[in-house]
């Protein structure tokens, strides 16, 4: 059991990691809250290490991609309503 908990927190601390080199806040969020949904509903239902890691990577994957359209979806309330980008200092023009 103990090396279950250490193969998961490496696979989500390895995720969270990458989940750094997201877009938006909420792509961010959106991937590290995914990576570790994936892997505890991945460790529930197979019960090894390759489910666990898969789970993590299909729910990174899916949590980066809500992320990414709530992101699209403030930058876009944002810039037609202040006429200015979400992103004030930095980061992509939409």
């Amino acid at each position: 059991m103990k090396t279950r908990l250490w193969i998961v927190a490496a696979a989500a601390t390895g995720i969270m990691t990458l989940a750094g080199c997201a877009g938006g806040p909420n792509q961010q969020l959106g991937t590290a809250g995914g990576a570790v949904g994936g892997a505890i509903i991945g460790n529930a239902i197979g019960g090894n290490t390759a489910a666990t890691v898969g789970g993590a990577a299909v729910g990174g994957l899916v949590g980066n991609q809500i992320g990414r359209s709530a992101d699209e979806r403030n930058a876009q309330r944002n810039y037609y309503n202040n006429n200015n980008s979400y992103y004030p200092n930095n980061g992509p023009r939409y």
